[in-house]
């Protein structure tokens, strides 16, 4: 498991427990083993199995914890996510926390394949951003995967992106051709994205050399589809971005862009309803 989603583990689980988990200790007897579920309440894409696992095994090693759907299976009401067996009181004690990851994770997951079944057909991918909480981005980039999505960088150091306020900093095209120039030169395995907030700056992009994808912000449908008739071949990708919601998606996507990015995958998705049930006797 990643470091980083490691110790995001230890910390939700110190922040939640503190120093015991009082109810449990005083009103669940000592020797009660049970088993339980993890069950969906509704309808939508599972995410972050086995961090909501790992948490389980963290409280208790004895804990035996079955993933009984992985992680971008669809799942109806009722449907049977995860089977836990072990001390009721660490399964209790385990059970927020990781409903908190297993939530939050699906309903990323969820947001996420409603973007993608919108533009079902079109040859365009939805692409996340980093617009996500601090601290959990592997995870929630995860979840769109999960969702059919695709990852853009996964941060400052993966990909140049070269904004407004970069473009307004470097002095020119000529200082930009030679700044990417010496990018690839330094750091081939880093990608190139331009910017562009006009088809002016499409055009002028277009004319460089080593620009692997170019971001269309908050351009009309109009320039979407002039922009994609602008390029000659495939390359460099093109990106629109801005704004984009569930019911201007698709007409987005038909203009012929390679990529729609969609910050509300990660900052707008609501928990997917699950909870836990003890089976008796």
């Amino acid at each position: 498991m990643d470091e980083g989603v490691s110790r995001l583990i230890d910390l939700a689980l110190a922040e939640d427990i503190g120093s015991g988990d009082v109810t449990s200790e005083y009103f669940v007897p000592a020797d009660s083993r049970s088993r339980a579920y993890i069950r969906a309440r509704e309808e939508g894409v599972i995410a972050g199995t086995e961090v909501a696992a790992e948490v389980f095994r963290r409280v208790d090693g004895d804990t035996e914890v079955k993933i009984l759907l992985q992680d971008g299976a669809r799942v109806v009401e009722g449907a049977l996510v995860m089977e836990i067996q072990g001390s009721s009181r660490s399964v209790l004690t385990g059970e927020r926390v990781a409903l908190n990851f297993l939530q939050r994770l699906s309903g990323v997951a969820t947001l996420t394949r409603r973007f993608v079944d919108e533009i079902k057909g079109t040859g365009a991918r939805i692409l996340d951003t980093r617009k996500t909480t601090p601290g959990w981005r592997l995870l929630e980039k995860a979840a769109v995967v999960a969702g059919g999505g695709s990852n853009h960088r996964m941060g400052l150091y993966d990909r140049a992106m070269v904004k407004d306020n970069h473009l307004a900093a470097e002095g020119g095209l000529d200082a930009l051709q030679k700044a990417i120039k010496q990018l690839g030169e330094e750091m081939p395995g880093v990608g190139v994205e331009l910017e562009a907030d006009h088809l002016q700056q499409v055009e002028a992009f277009l004319k460089l050399k080593g620009v692997d994808q170019i971001l269309l912000d908050n351009m009309s449908l109009d320039e979407l589809k002039t922009a994609v008739s602008l390029r000659r071949g495939g390359t460099p990708f093109l990106e629109a971005s801005g704004g984009v919601k569930l019911d201007t998606v698709r007409a987005i996507a038909e203009t012929g862009v390679d990529f729609v990015s969609v910050g509300a995958v990660t900052h707008s998705a609501v928990g997917l309803d699950l909870g836990l049930d003890f089976m008796e006797g």
